[in-house]
């Protein structure tokens, strides 16, 4: 498994996150190729590397 260093990612959330502690997850999109994705009330927490073309068939299909 290949590892990728995410120590100087910037996270962003969703614009439709409310400022309650929902449940969010947050994205990078510092990488070519992947964009890592976590839970945002675990920070240090696991991330989950998703392929960037897979994550954009994901968002499309969701804003459908």
């Amino acid at each position: 498994m290949r590892e990728y260093d995410l120590s100087n990612a910037r996270w962003f959330k969703s614009s439709y996150s409310n400022g309650e502690g929902g449940n969010c997850v947050e994205v990078s999109y510092d990488f070519t190729g992947i964009v890592p994705v976590r839970d945002s009330k675990v920070a240090d927490g696991p991330v989950l590397i998703v392929p960037a073309a897979a994550w954009a068939a994901f968002v499309a299909g969701v804003a459908r």
